[in-house]
C-alpha cells in the first residue's frame, strides 16, 4: 500500500509509518513542542491521532480498496505516562475484523519501553462508489 503522507496530519506531527501488515502497524511520532499542551508534555489529542492513523492503516490492509474504506467510528484512550521529548512509538493490533467494523488495540511506548496511552478504536468499514 502506498502511504502518501504528504499535506496530511502525519507530516504535520512527524508521524512515520515503519511496519505496515494486516495484523500489526507499527508507527512512530516525534516529542517536542508541536505535539505538546501547554504545560510542555505531550498532548493527549495527538496520542489518539497516531492510535487512529495506526489502527486505520492496519484495517485498510484488510479490505477492498477498490470498493470500502475503513474509517474511524470511536476511539478511546488512557493516558498512563507524561512525555515531554523524545519519541513514542504505536503498535496496533487487530481484536476484531469484521465484515462491516473492526476494533483495533494500540498501545503507545517510549524508547524505554515504557507505557505512554493505550487505546482502542473502532472503525466502521464503508462501501464506496
Amino acid at each position: 500500500m502506498d502511504l502518501n503522507t504528504e499535506n496530511t496530519i502525519h507530516a504535520s506531527l512527524g508521524i512515520e509509518i515503519l511496519e505496515v501488515g494486516p495484523d500489526r502497524v507499527v508507527a512512530t511520532m516525534p516529542v517536542g513542542p508541536k505535539v505538546h499542551q501547554p504545560f510542555g508534555l505531550l498532548h493527549g489529542g495527538a496520542s489518539v491521532v497516531l492510535a487512529e492513523s495506526a489502527a486505520s492503516i492496519g484495517a485498510t490492509m484488510n479490505i477492498d480498496l477498490s470498493r470500502q474504506r475503513a474509517v474511524g467510528l470511536e476511539i478511546n484512550a488512557n493516558h498512563i505516562r507524561g512525555k515531554k521529548d523524545g519519541q513514542v512509538t504505536a503498535i496496533a493490533t487487530p481484536i476484531h475484523k469484521g465484515r462491516s467494523t473492526h476494533v483495533w488495540t494500540i498501545d503507545i511506548r517510549d524508547e524505554a519501553d515504557k507505557l505512554i496511552c493505550t487505546s482502542r478504536c473502532t472503525l466502521a468499514i464503508i462501501d464506496v462508489a
